[in-house]
């Protein structure tokens, strides 16, 4: 079927919490958690939802600001 497994790398329990975090992110708030119809639509639905993602989902962390947004404007965002 064309796809393969990503898996994150090592054994470091932060990187691993984020990866989960974007599943749940993809899942719930662009519909990547449903059955699809075929390879083709998961592939346009992860188009759009990281084009989505990065440059119009305002992120808490970023001061309600898209990353492409912070990265464009190399915003100075302070560490909490």
């Amino acid at each position: 079927n064309g796809m393969r497994m990503s898996m994150t790398q090592g054994s470091d329990p932060y990187e691993n919490a984020l990866a989960e975090r974007m599943n749940r992110t993809l899942k719930e708030e662009f519909g990547l958690g449903r059955v699809l119809a075929d390879l083709q639509q998961a592939e346009l639905l992860a188009r759009q939802a990281v084009e989505l993602y990065n440059h119009h989902r305002p992120h808490l962390s970023l001061q309600m600001r898209a990353p492409e947004q912070v990265h464009q404007q190399q915003i100075k965002i302070p560490v909490c």
